[in-house]
């Protein structure tokens, strides 16, 4: 038996170990357990002070809600077009190659984007001041570093969307080639049709497509530091706080914060998982 297959899997076992080690010993300091720092003892006070600590409650929440609003929407908007797209015979060619820009371009540099152009003195508050619309750029609304998180879902429509349509069409364009138009040539219009065939088909990859840009909206870091108010911060930048906190004894509520992330992306997995064996096509 040739041992070449296994000798390529050598480094995805040695980065899976390092990753599996890297959770487990985060896991273990959210409990308390630092021996260097003389603590021993486990303790789910940590965990506890996550809904006590008004700092790190918000961040739970802001994470919650900048997650689950952007993946809705990307959600919505991306199925809306990939709708069009496939009803109009569109799905495939140029309009493909431009569905991929987004997806392919850094969130730090989409973040970039989301300043020149939303900020009060970006691009469309100058636009909109020079067309007499607005008194001055400073009226424009306060997009960004707000408390609402608007920056941060404007940022993350512009790179998920895409992601959406990428994901979904394939399955929905072949859906609707051939039980689409199987109902069609039964009598029904190309639109009943699609809300009625199609479109329920494709919810096991619209329902993934949600997990999976929940799964990233809750954990990233990079939006959510160039984009958000200074309170409340999204988990993982409070996370990072507590983490370079000049008192050591901080460290274990930065754990307990990746505790929180881990938790909540091993269930999206899970349900994840779950729809996949339930759908494997």
């Amino acid at each position: 038996m040739s041992k070449k297959p296994y000798l390529l899997l050598l480094p995805v076992i040695f980065l899976s170990l390092i990753f599996i080690v890297g959770i487990l010993y985060g896991l273990i300091q959210s409990f308390g357990i630092i021996p260097s720092l003389g603590m021993k003892v486990p303790t789910l006070k940590y965990y506890q002070e996550l809904f006590t600590r008004p700092e790190l409650l918000s961040s739970i929440g802001m994470s919650l809600y900048i997650a689950f609003v952007s993946s809705i929407l990307a959600t919505i908007l991306g199925v809306l077009i990939c709708s069009l797209l496939v009803l109009t015979g569109k799905g495939k060619g140029k309009v493909m190659h431009l569905v991929k820009i987004p997806i392919a371009i850094p969130h730090i540099v989409v973040a970039m984007f989301v300043m020149l152009i939303f900020a009060q003195s970006g691009l469309l508050a100058r636009v909109l001041f020079n067309l007499g619309l607005l008194e001055s750029p400073n009226a424009f609304p306060t997009l960004l570093y707000s408390q609402n998180g608007i920056g941060i879902i404007l940022a993350y429509l512009w790179k998920e969307i895409p992601f959406v349509i990428f994901f979904v069409i394939t399955i929905m364009a072949n859906i609707n080639t051939s039980l689409g138009e199987a109902a069609e040539n039964l009598g029904a219009s190309r639109w009943r049709a699609f809300i009625d065939i199609t479109l329920p088909l494709s919810m096991p990859s619209i329902k993934n497509a949600f997990l999976i840009i929940f799964a990233y909206n809750f954990g990233a870091y990079e939006l959510p530091y160039l984009l958000g108010a200074t309170a409340p911060r999204a988990i993982p930048v409070q996370a990072y706080i507590e983490y370079i906190h000049p008192d050591l004894l901080h460290r274990p509520y930065a754990m307990a914060l990746n505790g929180i992330m881990f938790l909540v992306s091993f269930i999206i997995v899970l349900i994840y998982h779950r729809t996949v064996q339930r759908n494997p096509n």
